[in-house]
């Protein structure tokens, strides 16, 4: 069998390249780019990665197209308004926090945040660089009361509790818990939040609940969780 003439690989003019990627990037405009990162984002609720974005059937833009306009997906997200989902950094966290205040007339709340995925960094990434959603409040500015940390800390700490044990916590869950991690509040400051009235756990239990729920976990009625 005869063998095909070897063809060497065609050399490339910069200059003509350089037109042909300029109308191809032509096809789009910065602005219409934007539009299809808010609207996948408003149909995902949360900002996109690179692999949603191009897995999303109603977006008309392939991230490629995306990058080339903007350098990088990150830079893209952020002239959209869209906080990028792992790469915040401190001060954009801080600048959102201090915008949302701002649009709300009023100091942010976890939920405030939630309600607006996509838009927003998620509370539990403020919880982990900042440690809670309190001190980053603060150093955005917002003078929050320090048992509204303590309590803010407690929720958080017992959702995440209540994952890695996959129910509500009980009393004795807790104090098992806090055996093995000493940055954990007692069960008894737990307990004082509530004035340590007959029924405290169980308010606290409550609102726990209310927490998991809004973050998209589902609690069954005996306290377990999926």
């Amino acid at each position: 069998m005869a063998r095909k003439p070897f063809r060497a690989a065609p050399k490339v003019d910069p200059e003509a390249l350089a037109a042909f990627q300029a109308s191809i990037r032509r096809r789009y405009s910065d602005e219409q780019i934007l539009d299809e990162l808010r609207a996948s984002a408003e149909r995902l609720r949360r900002s996109p990665t690179m692999k949603e974005f191009a897995a999303d059937p109603e977006a008309g833009v392939h991230p490629q197209t995306v990058i080339e306009h903007f350098g990088t997906w990150n830079a893209a997200k952020r002239a959209a308004g869209l906080m990028p989902r792992r790469h915040a950094t401190r001060q954009e966290l801080i600048e959102q926090l201090q915008r949302l205040g701002t649009e709300l007339g009023r100091i942010p709340t976890a939920q405030d945040i939630r309600e607006r995925r996509g838009t927003m960094p998620s509370a539990s990434l403020y919880w982990h660089t900042f440690g809670s959603l309190t001190t980053a409040l603060r150093e955005a500015g917002f003078d929050v009361a320090v048992g509204e940390e303590r309590l803010e800390r407690a929720i958080e700490q017992g959702c995440a509790l209540a994952r890695g044990i996959g129910r509500l916590p009980r009393f004795g869950d807790w104090q098992a818990a806090r055996r093995a991690d000493d940055s954990m509040l007692t069960e008894w400051q737990v307990y004082r939040l509530f004035d340590a009235k007959r029924g405290s756990w169980a308010t606290f239990l409550y609102l726990v609940r209310e927490r998991l729920v809004d973050e998209g976990t589902a609690v069954a009625g005996d306290g377990s969780i999926g």
